[in-house]
């Protein structure tokens, strides 16, 4: 059934040296626009922290021009992308493809990234609305569960009054109608938002944002995924330590195991394996 809007320090010595060389070929950096980068498995990841990601998002949010495409980036997307070529260009079209995996960030460290916390997105989004507080940017929330987006317009205006909610949707689980899905794109546009965050999880996210982003007149549209649960207060998230050192695949796992064991077993396997082989061929060249 559809749901209604509502308005509103690394180690040093040999092993890591001998490691550290071919991978950094294998994951080659570059610049663009400013933003200095690396590859993983040939998937962009841009070597950013949360304070110059939110400065970024407000000068873009102040330019008020054209919607910019944001992709929190793990393992999962790396792995999409390598099975499937649409996604793979979907995924290289983000003007931020961000480190949300510690895998990546530490293979960021490795290439020489002074990365020291992954961009995170529940952090994110808290860090983005503390903040902006007072300034006047609005959101809308796009996906979640029924009623999840209600427990997180409730949660912000608790813990930030001052934030303003354009409004929310919450799709059903189905393929909207092109009927629908115009509405959706009408009442998004009429609100105005300043950011449009979507937690659809990926790889949906980045398909609904890269069909929809021409469409939208957003300057920030940004796939968060599971923090709409999380920022509700409808989910638990791992402890501290375990996101740090990245295990939070395995509390999830442990939480959710009927729905992400082939996402962690699988995809975490083939990561491993696939970054394994690249090493080792980039060793030979």
């Amino acid at each position: 059934m559809s749901r209604q809007f509502r308005a509103g320090k690394p180690r040093d010595g040999l092993t890591l040296n001998r490691l550290s060389q071919p991978l950094q070929q294998a994951t080659l950096m570059r610049t663009t626009a400013g933003v200095r980068s690396f590859r993983v498995l040939g998937i962009r990841v841009d070597a950013l922290q949360i304070p110059e990601v939110i400065e970024k998002l407000e000068g873009w949010i102040q330019e008020g021009r054209r919607s910019h495409f944001v992709s929190l980036t793990n393992v999962n997307n790396v792995m999409e992308a390598r099975k499937d070529p649409a996604f793979r260009k979907i995924q290289d079209s983000a003007d931020l493809s961000l480190p949300d995996g510690m895998p990546l960030v530490w293979i960021g460290r490795l290439n020489g990234h002074p990365l020291r916390r992954r961009v995170y997105g529940p952090d994110l989004f808290l860090d983005f609305c503390r903040k902006t507080e007072g300034k006047g940017y609005s959101h809308f929330f796009y996906g979640g569960a029924s009623g999840v987006g209600e427990q997180l317009v409730d949660e912000m205006s608790r813990r930030f009054p001052g934030t303003k909610i354009a409004g929310i949707y919450s799709p059903p689980f189905r393929e909207l109608s092109q009927q629908e899905d115009a509405l959706v794109v009408e009442k998004i546009n009429q609100t105005v938002p300043d950011v449009l965050w979507v937690g659809l999880g990926c790889p949906k996210q980045e398909r609904w944002i890269y069909e929809h982003r021409n469409r939208l007149r957003v300057p920030v549209i940004a796939g968060i995924g599971y923090a709409f649960d999380i920022c509700s207060g409808r989910a638990r998230q791992a402890p501290r330590w375990m996101r740090e050192h990245g295990l939070e695949w395995l509390f999830r796992l442990c939480t959710e195991p009927r729905r992400l064991w082939r996402r962690y077993l699988i995809y975490n396997t083939e990561f491993v394996l696939n970054l394994l082989f690249e090493i080792a061929r980039q060793s030979f060249d």
